[in-house]
This record gives structure tokens, sequence and C-alpha cells, in this order.
């Protein structure tokens, strides 16, 4: 008898001005129970960053995938979440039979029945397995970008709208990273 596989799916990195949209599709395995699995806000990085490796250990499947900053000024950041949803769940090693989303939407493409859930992250441990690692994904991404652009401030802010990183934006004009539809960057390119 095939065994009935559920994937919880959660994303990181909507709102920022900066990077890529984040999205990871996990599948747990239920022998293999994971303690203090939650919404990836309400963690600590330490916390995240403690249990990432314990999900990727002991997940039956995970994968992290992307939409770039110049997908989501091409398509907006709606459909850029559904994309990087979309491949992370294609990108599994296993098959989902159901896919459960944190939100109140689905994208279209799915290989199975979905279900969305408002605060998924909070009630399901496979999306909050998902959320945290979508964030830390993320987290990392933009450490390393601070180092490929200077002055930005990405490894503290995550290129998310904070006075920080409007100064910078102000002084520095954007980046090749940053998102060039959302209106703070639109501002700062048409001050530039």
């Amino acid at each position: 008898m095939a065994v009935f596989l559920t994937c919880g799916v959660d994303e990181a990195g909507r709102g920022p001005w900066a990077g890529p949209v984040t999205a990871a599709a996990v599948i747990l395995d239920p022998a293999r129970p994971i303690a203090g699995l939650t919404d990836s806000k309400k963690l600590s990085e330490a916390a995240r960053d403690r249990l990432a490796p314990e999900i990727r250990a002991r997940a039956l499947a995970w994968c992290v995938a992307e939409a770039s900053p110049d997908e989501i000024d091409r398509i907006n950041i709606r459909e850029a979440t559904f994309l990087a949803m979309t491949r992370a769940v294609a990108g599994l090693s296993a098959a989902p039979g159901h896919i459960l989303i944190d939100g109140n939407a689905l994208p279209k493409k799915l290989p199975c029945p979905a279900t969305a859930i408002v605060k998924g992250d909070l009630t399901e441990p496979a999306i909050s397995a998902a959320s945290i690692l979508a964030k830390t994904h993320r987290d990392a991404q933009m450490k390393a970008f601070c180092a490929e652009h200077p002055g930005y401030g990405f490894s503290q802010h995550k290129g998310y709208g904070t006075a920080a990183h409007a100064e910078a934006l102000t002084r520095l004009g954007p980046c090749a990273i940053h998102r060039m539809t959302f209106a703070p960057v639109r501002a700062a390119l048409a001050a530039g």
C-alpha cells in the first residue's frame, strides 16, 4: 500500500525591499518528531539555527527554492511567492499526496490536492518546519549578500525596510539585489 505523505510549505521574505523570496517544502517523518516547531518568527535566531539542521536530518524530504528579485519585479511578489513554493514542492525527493500551505491562497500549478491554512505555521508542524528552513536559508543568503554589497547592512536587517536600510538606500542607491518595483526602491532610483 502506498504511503500518503503530507507536505508543509511556507515562505520567507515577502516584505523586504531586497533579496529573493524563499520557500521551503517539508515532509516530516511521523516516526521522528521534532520538538519545538512553531512559526519561525516566534523563535529566536539561535533556536531557528538549532532546529534547521534537525529538520533537514529527520524529514523524509525537504527542499528550499526561491524567486529572484528580477522575477519579483517581473511578475509581482504574490506570484513570485507562488513560483518559489511551486519550485520547492517540485524539488522534493518524495511526492506528496497533500500539501498544506501557510496563508489564504494557493499556487495554481501544484502536483496534488492542497489546503491553505491561515497561521498554519503555528498549528501544522510540517508548515512550521518549512517556515524555519525558508527563514534560515534566506537569512544566510542575506548575510552573504552583505559581503557582496557592503554598506547596506543586509546582515542586520535582511533587506527589510528599516530606518538603516532606508538611509543606505538614499546614500548608495539601489544595488543588484534590490526589488526595483517596491516603492522605497523606486523612489531611491528616481532620486538618484
